[in-house]
């Protein structure tokens, strides 16, 4: 038992001295080399989930259709708006929404979840954000059945070829997600209050975007207010929201040089949460 924590302590020390490149691309081959460890984490996941509610994963279905619904009843009876197909309007912006919400909310326990497992295992913790995130992308994939059977239904005059391009924006918008999932379930080990102040931040950036109202409304309300426009002008989910919206509900590509900018500031920031989470890495067994 001395040899093999003295081995630890050693390899641990040997990581620290690594240069934060030399991190990133370590953190990178241990996501790689344990992506089975990977996929049986994110059956388990699923599975706990569905066995946590009388209805499953099919709430991946019908909650977005309730979110929908109240703020169709908000928007459209109690603001009087009068924009064509709303329902569809608002529910191209819910849909992406509800994933990178429930991604980060579930980031934010993906390490201190695993205490029991980690304290009596030697493995790559970072496997344990990407599982998670991997895991929302199947929920997402349910979240697509009711936006099909939205346009079958009601909105059939809606569809065209651009809605192939769906997963190429999903591709985007989960990149940035993951960095921000690594982030937060490295940051919570140590501040366990993260979980209630993303809450309250993931439900300000929501109406910080273009989910409701297009860009350009929230733009008009930005030549009065500037701090709207000045966020606006970095908030990642404006070039998704009205790319996800663009190849839904208008019949036009998405906003490539937007998902672009976001692809690029992800890959930062991917890096940048690798390294962090492979700095504290060593002190998540003294905390936990």
């Amino acid at each position: 038992m001395t040899t093999s924590a003295s081995t630890t302590t050693i390899s641990y020390r040997s990581k620290q001295k690594l240069r934060p490149i030399g991190l990133i691309v370590e953190g990178v081959r241990e996501i790689w080399s344990r992506r089975r460890l990977a996929g049986y984490l994110v059956q388990a996941e699923l599975k706990k989930k569905g066995a946590d509610k009388l209805l499953g994963n099919i709430w991946w279905v019908l909650d977005p259709l309730l979110q929908m619904l109240v703020y169709v009843v908000l928007i459209t009876v109690i603001r009087a708006n009068t924009k064509p197909d709303y329902p569809l309007f608002i529910f191209s912006a819910i849909l992406p929404w509800k994933w990178f919400q429930s991604s980060i909310g579930d980031g934010n326990t993906a390490v201190v979840s695993k205490e029991r497992l980690i304290k009596q295992l030697h493995f790559p913790k970072i496997v344990l954000p990407f599982a998670i995130s991997l895991g929302e992308i199947v929920s997402f994939a349910f979240g697509l059945i009711p936006l099909m059977a939205l346009m079958l239904l009601f909105f059939r005059d809606r569809f065209s070829a651009w809605i192939l391009l769906i997963p190429v924006i999903a591709v985007v918008q989960y990149m940035f997600t993951l960095g921000l999932v690594i982030a937060v379930s490295a940051i919570n080990v140590f501040y366990r209050d993260l979980g209630n102040l993303t809450r309250h931040a993931l439900r300000l950036w929501f109406y910080l975007s273009p989910a409701l109202f297009s860009a350009e409304d929230i733009k008009q309300l930005g030549a009065s207010q500037p701090i709207v426009a000045d966020i606006l002008s970095v908030n990642p989910f404006v070039p998704l929201f009205e790319s996800y919206r663009n190849v839904i509900y208008f019949k036009e590509p998405p906003i490539w040089s937007g998902l672009l900018a976001v692809a690029i500031a992800s890959i930062v920031l991917g890096g940048l949460a690798i390294l962090f989470f492979k700095r504290v890495e060593p002190s998540f067994a003294k905390v936990l």
